[in-house]
């Protein structure tokens, strides 16, 4: 199963060409806001996860409650 998994993964020279690929598309002035876009969006994504963690647990206490 390992293997199989192994086969998609880009090795070095393929991340190094993918990274040149992408620094032609936008150019060294727009990966800094993309960068900063997709950390915003991560973090969106982790604190909605917490939320939804958060209200299923305090639903999971009311119904606990005697």
């Amino acid at each position: 199963m390992e293997t199989i998994l192994a086969i998609g993964v880009p090795g070095g020279p393929e991340w190094l060409f993918i990274l040149l690929a992408i620094l032609l598309l936008f150019g060294a002035k727009r990966i800094p806001d993309l960068a900063r876009g997709l950390g915003k969006g991560i973090r969106e994504f982790k604190d909605a996860t917490k939320e939804i963690k958060k209200e299923v647990d305090d639903a999971g206490k009311e119904i606990d409650k005697p």
